[in-house]
């Protein structure tokens, strides 16, 4: 496995600081401790293959930088690094998600907002911008990704975002699973890169349950709405099974909460009677839709309903979640550690989290060494192995998980 991660020929651009923010620090750790065993692992394998080793900034036991962003009492910030950056390749981790943290203005108590964490950002990019080498944005849920295209008179707060990113300095922008990737026309001569985390889905569920049948007559994949359509198409086609699509009706002649409300969920496809459904979409926020398109499926007789959402937000808590649970009308659901999850939702028995953190340590090692991904990771590969392997087809199937 750590033949994987070695680079022969390729030396890194630079010395790789990871610069996360505290609104993504338990999952940065994780991360640098990946890349810290990549980087053993290459070491071992190199000195066997008696290859060059010269430089490569391997010999340091933590890539993650010591940085912070302090605020005074009255709200203003800003960002300190307690060590020299010159010359590094920096990767700045940021969740915009994270509710969690807190500020006092003025002795009040304010929750950290996808805006207060966006300017940290930037504070911690102009704190280290002038001296970097390279300065990369790792930013898992993109910020103001759902405002990614204007209708009326409305401002297009994504694009403005990656345009003021670039404009101060970064060199790439590195998301996951994003609203819509298009979103990145906005800066077409600048790197950004939208990673899915199908594979990572794939290895949960089948750690989860071993009594899936992988085939047509027994598992199907759904897209709770249009927009979902991509990431279904391509799972359907990796697991070689049918594919049905539910989309949105609404009542345009009301607004409620700022959006249209929903009317009535009508459903394209074939039977689910039977059959083990599979929805995956990019995030849950309040979750209103997606346990409806759970609730309807289940009414069509469907034998379990799975839910896999990249970003799971539960803006609106787990209560209503809970109580689908109980029904009967959702079997599990999976989501990515990528964004901040509240501790009582890690408890419960219909929770299933598929750990993102080695794949973007692979992707942060190789960028570092300015090599294609497509060298180091190869999703579509990974599961075509651990299909086989479910189907029982000679494959170690604990060998091609780790």
């Amino acid at each position: 496995m750590a033949n994987n991660y070695v680079f022969n020929d390729s030396l890194p651009v630079a010395p790789l600081k990871v610069a996360a923010l505290e609104s993504i620090e338990p999952f940065a750790q994780k991360v640098n401790d990946h890349i810290v065993d990549f980087r053993r692992n290459d070491t071992q394998e190199l000195i066997r293959r008696k290859a060059d080793l010269h430089y490569r900034g391997y010999d340091v036991d933590s890539y993650l930088l010591n940085c912070h962003c302090p605020r005074f009492g009255s709200g203003e910030a800003k960002a300190v690094i307690h060590e020299s950056v010159r010359g590094a390749d920096i990767f700045a981790m940021v969740d915009v998600t994270n509710y969690s943290l807190t500020y006092k203005v003025s002795g009040n108590v304010n929750h950290m907002s996808p805006d207060d964490h966006y300017q940290d950002l930037k504070r911690l990019i102009g704190a280290c911008a002038a001296t970097a080498h390279r300065v990369n944005v790792i930013m898992p849920f993109l910020y103001e990704s759902r405002q990614h295209k204007r209708s009326k008179r409305e401002s297009l707060d994504c694009a403005m975002a990656l345009q003021e990113l670039v404009s101060m300095g970064v060199s790439n922008i590195i998301t996951f699973d994003a609203h819509d990737p298009r979103v990145q026309n906005a800066i077409p001569l600048n790197g950004f890169d939208n990673f899915m985390p199908t594979y990572q889905f794939v290895k949960a569920l089948f750690r989860h349950d071993k009594e899936l049948r992988i085939d047509k007559d027994h598992l199907m994949i759904i897209s709770p709405d249009e927009g979902a359509m991509n990431r279904a198409v391509y799972l359907a086609n990796n697991l070689g099974v049918d594919m049905g699509m539910f989309y949105k009706r609404r009542d345009y002649s009301r607004i409620v909460n700022g959006r249209n409300p929903i009317v009535a969920h009508e459903f394209l496809g074939t039977s689910v009677e039977g059959k083990t459904v599979l929805i995956i979409d990019d995030m849950i926020s309040s979750g209103e839709s997606m346990l409806d398109t759970a609730k309807e499926l289940k009414e069509r007789k469907a034998a379990k309903v799975i839910v896999c959402c990249t970003f799971g937000l539960f803006t609106s808590g787990l209560e209503q979640f809970d109580h689908f649970y109980e029904k009967g009308y959702i079997d599990y659901v999976i989501t990515t550690n990528l964004n901040y999850r509240p501790a009582q939702l890690l408890t419960r028995a219909w929770y299933i989290e598929a750990d993102m953190s080695k794949y973007l340590a692979a992707i942060i090692n190789s960028f570092n060494h300015d090599v294609p991904i497509g060298a180091a990771l190869s999703p579509t590969e990974k599961i075509q192995k651990l299909i086989q392997n479910y189907h029982g087809d000679g494959y170690n199937y604990y060998q091609v998980i780790r």
